[in-house]
């Protein structure tokens, strides 16, 4: 059930910088897909921080650590009073499923009307 992108003229991309993928030729594409908006494909900052955390630790959220308290913490801080808690999970796909358990036990309704 999973589509391959460019069935007929396959892309082989081997690198990306900012909004851009390259392919294996050097040919450039505008990235509208890989949920890059926020700060692009290899983001000095980000890259920073990851490296920092990994040489720190490297697991998902299921253990506690400090960090993620303290992201929470200063996240939660930029937005109105409501929103004070913070779910971290690893896709949209993740996150979809953890908001619509939330729904169901909030509601206690199990149905679901979805659009294609």
């Amino acid at each position: 059930s999973c589509k391959v992108f460019y069935a007929k003229d396959p892309l082989k991309i081997v690198r990306a910088q900012g909004q851009y993928m390259f392919d294996e030729k050097g040919d450039k594409y505008l990235d509208c897909i890989n949920n890059v908006a926020h700060v692009g494909h290899s983001h000095p900052y980000v890259i920073k921080a990851a490296t920092k955390q990994m040489e720190l630790l490297n697991t998902n959220s299921r253990f506690l650590h400090d960090n993620l308290v303290q992201y929470a913490q200063r996240l939660t801080a930029t937005l109105p009073e409501k929103l004070s808690v913070c779910y971290f999970v690893n896709s949209g796909s993740e996150a979809n499923d953890l908001a619509l358990r939330l729904a169901r036990q909030y509601r206690g309704h199990q149905d679901v009307i979805t659009l294609e």
